[in-house]
């Protein structure tokens, strides 16, 4: 019997050690209690829980784990806040992470339609929380991994777009507030219909949209270039359809944050200050407003008013434009006759709406122009690639929608007009 207290005592002395311990990895015997983390092997991140802002509530999240800010970068239970410190979280035989409250019950759990053998979590130095079998490091044959489920933040490796495949898509949304990270009304989305492009929404209304990508960039955001700091990337293949950032000096902290306002943001850690820093902005000024000129108009920023009708197409309501009111926006001065129309080139524009496009990507321009004048609902063509003198087409059929002048762009399009309008 005199061996039982040892046995207890060296049960409770290797307890101790494992919590004293940082590890970034968490097997079916092991737990995480509120005040206990796992910390990435580079020590980059670290998991447990938090109250974020004034907030008392505690979640289950993500955060940096080198800077003096806490910085939180994934929330588990956004929805299913604790009101307490007697949250735990631990790794079923299934291979599911669930989070348990006082009572025992399950407030919040991962997903996997892949049975386990012999499961752990593991939380990576991308940020990314794993569940996985032990010894697979193939991060795709993950049975879970977080960065499927972004929150308001995207860091280096996440993703926006779609898993053709699975049908997943992955997509950012606000917090409702700094002290609330539960789902806010504004979301992130990558558009997959006609040319698939990335739109916000404001309670499912569109929002902003960043317009088609053309090979260096989308065309609604000529601000986002190469730079220094950033490499982003649009990928679009048979398994997925995605945007994402890569930095170019990994040891660096960077984010992109959808905040409530809406205004994108992509944040730099600057050591030197031990804060964050405002990169950029997506949304720039008030032509960013989805169709804010209503269909066939264009916005100038610099003009006054900023909204008018693109060269041969007037107000459809005129007293409404007298108004300030654009959103019935234009009509053509001369309908289309199919037989006998043309093109008038505009360039140093964001190109419209996609959602009803079509596009090839071997084509080149003249077979495109062919392409949409044997169709009489085509109503304008571009390239969809304006790298090396320009490759692809891309369609659009009936009104074109949100368009604005960005000078900077190089990329050239063609809307079909009435002969007369173009003087044949």
């Amino acid at each position: 019997m005199d061996c039982i207290p040892m046995l207890v005592f060296c049960f409770i002395s290797f307890l101790i050690v494992r919590t004293a311990t940082p590890t970034d990895t968490i097997n079916t015997a092991q737990f995480i209690r509120d005040g206990d983390t796992i910390v990435s092997a580079g020590g980059t991140y670290e998991l447990g829980f938090f109250s974020p802002g004034k907030s008392k509530s505690r979640y289950l999240g993500i955060w940096y784990g080198k800077i003096s800010v806490q910085t939180a970068v994934w929330v588990a239970n956004r929805e299913t806040p604790l009101n307490d410190s007697s949250g735990v979280v631990r790794l079923t035989n299934e291979g599911l992470l669930v989070l348990l409250n006082r009572s025992g019950s399950i407030i919040w759990s991962s997903n996997t339609s892949t049975p386990a053998r012999n499961p752990v979590a593991q939380l990576l130095d991308t940020g990314n929380l794993v569940v996985k079998e032990e010894g697979d490091n193939n991060v795709e044959n993950s049975l879970w991994q977080s960065f499927d489920y972004p929150g308001n933040t995207l860091i280096p490796g996440m993703k926006v777009g779609r898993n053709i495949k699975t049908g997943m898509d992955w997509y950012v949304t606000s917090w409702k507030s700094p002290d609330d990270p539960s789902r806010g009304n504004i979301t992130g989305i990558l558009v997959p219909e006609g040319y698939p492009e990335l739109l916000l929404l404001e309670d499912s209304k569109p929002k902003h949209r960043a317009g088609p990508w053309n090979g260096l960039q989308f065309s609604g955001m000529p601000q986002v270039k190469p730079n220094p700091v950033y490499i982003f990337e649009f990928v679009y293949n048979e398994k997925e359809i995605y945007y994402t950032e890569q930095l170019h000096n990994s040891s660096r902290h960077w984010r992109v944050v959808l905040p409530q306002s809406g205004d994108i943001q992509h944040i730099l850690w600057i050591e030197q200050t031990q804060s964050w820093l405002l990169y950029e902005t997506a949304n720039t000024d008030n032509c960013e407003t989805y169709a804010l000129c209503g269909a066939n108009g264009i916005c100038s920023i610099n003009n006054s008013p900023v909204c008018n009708c693109l060269k041969g197409f007037v107000p459809k309501v005129p007293r409404d434009w007298d108004k300030t009111d654009w959103s019935s926006g234009c009509v053509r001065k001369t309908a289309l006759n199919c037989s006998r129309d043309g093109f008038r080139k505009l360039s140093g524009v964001k190109m419209p709406e996609t959602r009803k496009s079509w596009f090839n990507r071997s084509m080149d321009l003249e077979e495109c122009k062919n392409t949409c004048l044997k169709n009489c609902s085509c109503t304008a063509y571009t390239n969809l690639d304006i790298r090396d003198g320009g490759s692809g087409c891309l369609l659009w059929f009936n009104d074109l929608i949100d368009m604005r002048t960005f000078v900077q762009n190089e990329q050239d399009i063609f809307i079909r007009m009435d002969a007369s309008e173009l003087g044949l």
